[in-house]
């Protein structure tokens, strides 16, 4: 699962009463444990191609969103980076959100997403108009919140920008009990584990790790798996999503982790260090975090070719201790999120009291990632 899903199922966790709801859901797209929920999903879900196709309804999500009648709920909680932030409360209902970002295509991705180069000059005007609007949109709702919880400082900076909101900062659970180091020697690859998607800047990777010849294995899809596939030579592999045991094997038997692009937290690389292994990334984003460079791996200035190329050579001679690398991990465990939110959620409800008994969630889906929302019975 992706990380919108992982956090899900961690709050689930806390509140195992609750209602699920989603924009739209695939059955068997998540855990076991989040069906068991039986999410209820919007009118998008009955849409023509909605399970493969459902970015081409994005101008419909705001609708959807506040369709839903959340009037026999007195408590909300949202995980949003699309539109759940903007579900409508009922009267002196309460509304958390946990903000996975503001919207990126709406504000200041747009050329990454839709630009020219992306889907043509003509579309791309049409989508820069309908984003304009989403944006005013987004930011005029964004009061339907009574507290953001952000999932990295980089994030709440984003929050105070476009919604002017003060937020809390909780770092998303990693499973750092299960990813551990190995006994092994690293192997002669790095690794990748992206969406493929034109701003997560795979292409960088696949080019730095030519010119510094060293294999590279990219875990994920996305539409741009054959772009990449055209111009990757014969040393990087492609693999289809990985869970469990393989992608921790992965990990583990790799040279270390490649993150070329702005993440907002990025789960994929806190993984790849509890396993015991070092992480080349762009300083920028939510790697600023979770990386110490020169410790736990090496921060490159530019997006560049050249910046990741050197860092990839640099890594041979880098020296890391691989139990070092995990306890840097373990300060953003499934256990450190739980006791967080946990407390955050006791505040924000009760006054330091226990949780509502009868706590329960709404679950969305947006263009990257679901969000849940949570919601008392009244």
């Amino acid at each position: 699962m992706r990380g919108g899903e992982i956090a899900l199922e961690n709050i689930l966790a806390l509140i195992p009463n609750a209602d699920l709801f989603t924009l739209l859901h695939n059955p068997g797209s998540v855990s076991a444990t989040i069906e068991a929920f039986k999410p209820k999903t919007t009118f998008i879900n009955s849409l023509p191609f909605a399970s493969t196709k459902y970015r081409n309804y994005l101008p419909l999500f705001p609708m959807a969103i506040e369709q839903l009648d959340l009037d026999a709920y007195d408590v909300i909680i949202s995980t949003s980076h699309c539109v759940a932030k903007s579900a409508i409360p009922a009267g002196s209902a309460r509304h958390l959100c946990y903000c996975f970002t503001p919207m990126r295509y709406a504000w200041d991705q747009f050329d990454s997403y839709f630009g020219a180069d992306q889907i043509g000059r003509w579309k791309s005007h049409l989508y820069r108009l309908a984003m304009a609007k989403l944006s005013r949109w987004d930011a005029a709702t964004s009061s339907r919140v009574h507290r953001y919880i952000a999932i990295s400082e980089f994030v709440a900076n984003r929050i105070r920008r476009y919604y002017g909101r003060e937020p809390d900062v909780i770092y998303p659970p990693v499973n750092t009990d299960f990813y551990t180091p190995g006994t092994g020697r690293p192997g002669d690859y790095f690794v990748v584990v992206s969406a493929l998607v034109p701003y997560k800047r795979v292409d960088i990777a696949i080019k730095a790790c030519a010119a510094a010849k060293v294999p590279l294995r990219i875990v994920g899809d996305g539409p741009e798996k054959t772009s990449l596939k055209a111009y990757a030579g014969p040393d990087v592999d492609f693999l289809p999503h990985q869970t469990g045991e393989n992608l921790r094997e992965l990990y583990r038997n790799s040279r270390g982790f490649l993150l070329p692009g702005e993440e907002d937290f990025g789960i994929a690389p806190v993984e790849a260090l509890a396993c015991g292994r070092p992480v080349i990334a762009l300083s920028a984003g939510g790697a600023r975090e979770t990386v110490e460079d020169g410790v736990t791996g090496l921060l490159v200035k530019d997006d560049t070719v050249d910046g990741f190329t050197d860092a990839v050579n640099d890594m041979a001679s880098f020296k890391y201790d691989p139990v070092t690398l995990h306890q840097a991990a373990t300060r953003f465990s499934t256990a450190a999120f739980q006791k967080r939110m946990s407390a955050a959620l006791n505040s924000f409800f009760s006054q330091n009291t226990e949780l509502p008994s009868q706590l329960s969630t709404k679950h969305m889906l947006s263009t990257e990632a679901r969000h849940p929302k949570l919601t008392t019975p009244k």
